[in-house]
C-alpha cells in the first residue's frame, strides 16, 4: 500500500491568507490617512462661542432696518484689469465707509477697506487681483449704525447691488 504525502507548505506562502488580510489592512491604512487630514487641517467654518454670535444677529438685524430706514443702497464692481474696486452709494452724508469683503472659507483671505466716497457717491480704490470665489460682501458707516450685507460670487457676476433686508 502506497500512501501519498502532500508537501505542505507554511501559511505565510500560501497566496490566500494574504489576499483575505488586503481587505482590512487597506482599510486601516485608509482610516489613518483620513484621521490626518482631519487633524491637520482644523475647520474654519467652526464658531467657538456660538451663542455670542447669535445674540448678535438681532444687533445686526437692527442695522439692516435703519439702513431700510434710511433707503439706501450700493452698486459696487470690480475691474480687474486695472485692479480697481469702484461703486456707487445713495446716501446723504458724506462719511468714510467700512467695506469687508469676507471669503467663504479661508478667513486669511478676507479684506478690509476704508472707501471715501464723493459728494455723488461715487467711489473707488485699488485692490490686487480679487481671487476667484464667492464673497460676503458687509458695507458699514464709520459709526457702525447701519449696514448693507450680501453674497458675491466674483467673476461669475461683475457687480452686485447690496439692498437692505
Amino acid at each position: 500500500m502506497t500512501t501519498l504525502t502532500i508537501p505542505v507548505t507554511p501559511w505565510w506562502k500560501q497566496r490566500w491568507p494574504w489576499l483575505l488580510a488586503a481587505g482590512p489592512a487597506i482599510v486601516a491604512v485608509g482610516s489613518i490617512y483620513t484621521a490626518y487630514l482631519a487633524m491637520s487641517a482644523p475647520d474654519a467654518l467652526v464658531v467657538g462661542d456660538y451663542y455670542k454670535q447669535g445674540k448678535a444677529i438681532n444687533q445686526d438685524l437692527r442695522r439692516d432696518h435703519v439702513a431700510s430706514q434710511l433707503g439706501l443702497s450700493m452698486a459696487l464692481g470690480y475691474d480687474a484689469a486695472s485692479g480697481t474696486l469702484s461703486g456707487r452709494i445713495n446716501r446723504k452724508d458724506s462719511g468714510p465707509l467700512l467695506l469687508h469683503l469676507s471669503h467663504a472659507t479661508l478667513p486669511e483671505k478676507d479684506i478690509k477697506l476704508v472707501l471715501v466716497p464723493d459728494a455723488n457717491g461715487r467711489f473707488s480704490a485699488n485692490l490686487p487681483l480679487l481671487e476667484r470665489s464667492r464673497w460676503i460682501v458687509l458695507v458699514e458707516g464709520q459709526k457702525r449704525e447701519w449696514r448693507l450685507a450680501g453674497a458675491w460670487s466674483w467673476p461669475a457676476q461683475r457687480g452686485i447691488a447690496l439692498l437692505p433686508d
